[in-house]
């Protein structure tokens, strides 16, 4: 909860005060009439009659509990009594007090439990649903998160449906299950001539877009330029269909249309001239990027992003004439320095693109840039400059040592180097003995050779230094139930139950909690464990898990129609390809 909740000069009456006002407008009796009952050992309430408005001690108690977890700072304890406040007395009030106090928590899980909670209180509240639905898109839960949109939509809020379907589809959400959501939604909406609905069809439409449904998704857009032709969303979606057609000139008109609506609207912008450089006009397009940089002077996001766009196009030389100035006058965006080195590079500038990269300050795009200069140096046949590169950059930059490490063992893994990864690997290890990361990934390439010993050693060093580790429980456990050691299920299941216990929610160790069901016999306990897996992160070994376990359940066309699915979404498919080989009967 705000600071400033809890720092009143007395923040303890401020609170008691309305909380003893109810309960005595309940009508408690209790205080003695008279001082005899205080002499004895008589339960001095034993003749009360019963609390039928108020607050009684338990639903006082708990109140007290949940503000003064809040005034200590204990928000997961505050959320939980607030809650638990909230179902005794059915109270809006409280389960909102809860969901403040549980965004205070940064737990993700125990925020959605309260939201949950929310809505199941307040169906009609719009608020439940838009945190759900937020919770939901930073766990890439696509369709959970468009659920909850919709819900808004059809409360009569603004869902901006468009603008989320923007945000999946540039977050590689599969287009089908969102398009099949918004064509049942768009079913019971009818024929209504609302404004809402016109932005449910154009995120209907750009699905339809991204699924390669041109002709429908055409369909679609005429009739909305016929019903709200004002629209700026409509025109550009008009845009990006044409440009996914490969008609240039008919998106280049749909961003002008759309100009003349949103005048110096720079996605408009942005379009016109990506349709001026495929049609061949660099001239063009560089007359509409010069004036919008022109009226956004100082935007060096927006510089950038022209910087991209022609490098994208295969136009280096507008591309540098737009970052130059960026690093003339000092403050350099990194990115700016990365794309510059891309370009360097590009034309076989290896010295300037080497010093670009180098540029690259600590911070987002600083990995990137020394992966691309040491890729560039091996591509030139200079792999022992690229390590001394590497290992220099180790010494300049300790915060990361352990990334950089790893960044070479790649690298010597790629060039079929592998005993020298190792050799690197182990060297490191001896000076830093405890650095989880680089114990973690020898133990990975333990296991991928087969020496499971090796691995166990590593993984188990974690553990016992980190108890808490979830990430080495989890892959130990699951090693070991992949394995199939009869005598170290219940072990491996432990190890799941605590990783699952210290990271709540996460998909690969909810698979591994399935995993290890099945492999106890447990199908139909697996199956709800896979399958909040699966919706959490679509990933073809957790498909192939939760096929073998449908199948198993004498559930046969769900399962290919799962294995179907997946192997049109997964192009690099391991654990389905030896699914499919034990389980031929499962083929679609």
């Amino acid at each position: 909860m705000p600071a400033a909740m809890y720092n009143h000069p007395r923040p303890a009456f401020a609170r008691l005060a309305p909380l003893l006002s109810v309960m005595l407008m309940g009508g408690c009796q209790v205080l003695p009439a008279n001082g005899t009952d205080a002499q004895t050992n008589q339960d001095p309430m034993a003749g009360a009659p019963p609390i039928e408005r108020g607050l009684d001690g338990q639903g006082l108690a708990t109140l007290l509990t949940a503000e003064f977890a809040g005034q200590r700072g204990d928000y997961r304890r505050a959320t939980r009594h607030f809650m638990e406040g909230a179902d005794r007395y059915d109270s809006l009030a409280l389960i909102e007090r809860a969901a403040l106090a549980a965004r205070l928590s940064n737990d993700r899980q125990l925020l959605a439990e309260t939201a949950e909670r929310w809505q199941r209180l307040a169906p009609q509240a719009e608020e439940p649903a838009r945190l759900l639905a937020s919770l939901a898109m930073q766990e890439d839960d696509w369709s959970g998160a468009l659920t909850q949109r919709l819900r808004v939509h059809a409360l009569g809020g603004q869902g901006e449906l468009t603008a989320f379907v923007e945000t999946a589809l540039a977050e590689d959400a599969n287009p089908e299950p969102l398009l099949a959501q918004l064509r049942d939604h768009l079913a019971e909406l009818g024929g209504t001539d609302d404004p809402r609905r016109h932005d449910a069809e154009l995120a209907t439409a750009l699905l339809e877009v991204a699924a390669g449904q041109t002709e429908s998704a055409e369909r679609r857009l005429d009739r909305l330029t016929t019903q709200s032709p004002e629209l700026p969303a409509l025109w550009l979606t008009k845009a990006r269909l044409a440009q996914e057609d490969g008609n240039h000139r008919r998106a280049r008109e749909a961003a002008r249309r759309g100009l003349t609506i949103a005048p110096g609207d720079p996605r408009f912008i942005l379009m016109l001239a990506q349709s001026e450089l495929r049609l061949g006009n660099v001239t063009a397009a560089e007359n509409q990027t010069d004036a919008l940089l022109e009226a956004q002077e100082s935007n060096n996001d927006l510089r950038l992003a022209l910087a991209r766009l022609y490098l994208e196009e295969g136009e280096p030389e507008p591309a540098s004439r737009l970052l130059l100035p960026l690093v003339a006058e000092g403050n350099t965006p990194s990115l700016a320095f990365l794309l510059l080195g891309a370009i360097a590079e590009e034309e076989n500038e290896i010295d300037n693109a080497l010093l670009y990269y180098r540029q690259v300050p600590p911070g987002e795009h600083f990995l990137q840039s020394r992966l691309n200069a040491a890729e560039l140096l091996i591509n030139d046949d200079r792999l022992l400059d690229a390590r001394a590169f590497l290992r220099i950059e180790r010494l300049r930059y300790e915060d990361y040592f352990t990334e950089l490490v790893t960044l070479e063992v790649e690298l010597l893994k790629r060039q079929g180097r592998s005993a020298e990864a190792d050799d690197l690997l182990d060297r490191e290890l001896e000076r830093t003995p405890n650095d989880e990361q680089l114990l973690y990934l020898r133990g990975m390439r333990a296991w991928q050779a087969g020496d499971f010993e090796g691995m166990e050693r590593d993984l188990g060093r974690i553990i016992e230094r980190n108890p808490e580790s979830a990430m080495a429980l989890n892959a130990l456990g699951y090693t070991l139930v992949e394995l199939n050691l009869e005598d170290r299920l219940e072990e491996a299941r432990e190890m799941i139950e605590r990783a699952n216990e210290l990271e709540p929610g996460s998909p690969a160790i909810m698979d591994s909690l399935g995993w290890v069901h099945f492999r106890e016999g447990d199908p139909q306990g697996a199956l709800p464990w896979l399958e909040k897996a699966y919706a959490a992160m679509p990933d073809q070994e957790i498909a192939a898990h939760l096929a073998e376990v449908l199948w198993v359940l004498d559930r046969r066309e769900e399962a290919r129609a799962l294995v179907r699915e997946a192997l049109e979404r997964f192009d690099d498919r391991p654990a389905l390809d030896d699914l499919l080989e034990r389980l031929p009967a499962l083929v679609p």
